[in-house]
């Protein structure tokens, strides 16, 4: 059946992030991806709208498709690649951390897969025994450093783009029940480390959530009104199991923090006085003397004898005077 740009265009704005034009096309790498990083993070699902008449005119040309040599070279999708493969990495750091051997095993893995997803998008193909091979192999030199990530999906990529090719046919032919089958699979071995993660290890994942929350208010803190409206949204899944009438132990952690998110702006500022030991009218130069004062007292160096504590401790007072001294800061006008 002939696909219809109309039909295209009204699933992109309807279902965009979730992918839903790309499944309309038959382009189910596409889909998956948009599924898994919420339409390319948004900006991917925002940029092809300009794109969809040719995706429509592929969807509907023959589906046999032989081309000789190599595909251009494409930056776009390169960096599609690290960071997609980036972001499977902290995904999988969130969900499989506790694993043995998470770091020679489990990341590389998840950097890989994140890679050769984005390989696979559109008529482009490449080889994933040996964008496998590069992540697997790159693993161990970064091994228990904390950048290993960008490293392991930099190579990834390279190797990738190295391997590029035509894929032999465009398209599908499959049903679209097996088709969804499929990506109901990938998309739950995406997101099921993550939920168990969220049930059997709250207190970790929320703090997870929480500091990404943060950030994102962060971003938007110059706009009372929008973040405002960005804080509705990210407190919307938790809202809706609550309505639902889930709740008990496993929510506990999740209660706490997301009712620490509803009052985000002065709640942050009140933890960040605590910390360093302050009132809430504190000027700027109490600070300055309190976060000196804190900053040589939890010094990892000066507590050999408890230095997880200390370090734990050196972080925190600097994260509280990053956040004092921002909010101190003047608003540009």
């Amino acid at each position: 059946m002939a696909k219809r740009l109309l039909v295209a265009v009204a699933l992109w704005a309807l279902g965009g992030p979730a992918g839903l034009h790309h499944l309309y096309l038959g382009r189910d790498n596409h889909a998956l991806l948009w599924m898994l990083t919420l339409g390319g993070f948004g900006v991917g699902w925002l940029w092809e709208l300009w794109l969809l008449p040719g995706w429509v005119a592929q969807a509907n040309s023959p589906s046999e498709v032989h081309r000789n040599g190599c595909p251009p070279l494409s930056p776009v999708r390169f960096l599609g690649q690290a960071l997609v493969g980036i972001y499977f990495g902290l995904v999988a750091l969130i969900g499989l951390s506790t694993l043995p051997g998470f770091s020679l095993v489990a990341l590389p893995l998840a950097v890989g897969l994140g890679v050769h997803l984005v390989s696979e998008v559109g008529d482009q193909s490449s080889d994933l025994q040996g964008t496998l091979t590069a992540a697997f192999i790159t693993a161990p030199i970064f091994h228990g450093r904390s950048v290993a990530i960008l490293p392991i999906s930099l190579t990834t990529s390279v190797v990738a783009q190295r391997h590029r090719r035509y894929k032999a046919s465009r398209g599908t032919n499959e049903k679209l029940s097996a088709r969804l089958y499929r990506l109901g699979l990938a998309y739950l071995a995406f997101s099921a480390p993550l939920a168990h993660c969220a049930f059997y290890n709250t207190a970790a994942t929320a703090n997870y959530v929480a500091g990404a929350i943060g950030a994102a208010l962060d971003w938007v803190s110059v706009f009372p009104s929008l973040s405002g409206i960005l804080e509705s949204m990210l407190l919307l899944p938790y809202r809706a199991w609550k309505t639902l009438g889930f709740g008990g132990s496993y929510f506990q952690e999740w209660e706490n923090v997301f009712a620490f998110v509803q009052s985000f702006q002065n709640e942050r500022q009140q933890m960040a006085y605590k910390i360093l030991g302050l009132h809430s009218d504190a000027t700027f130069d109490e600070i300055n003397k309190s976060y000196r004062e804190l900053v040589k007292h939890w010094h990892p160096d000066h507590n050999p004898h408890r230095a997880a504590e200390a370090e734990r401790r050196f972080i925190e007072v600097q994260a509280a005077y990053e956040l004092l001294t921002r909010m101190k800061k003047p608003k540009p006008v």
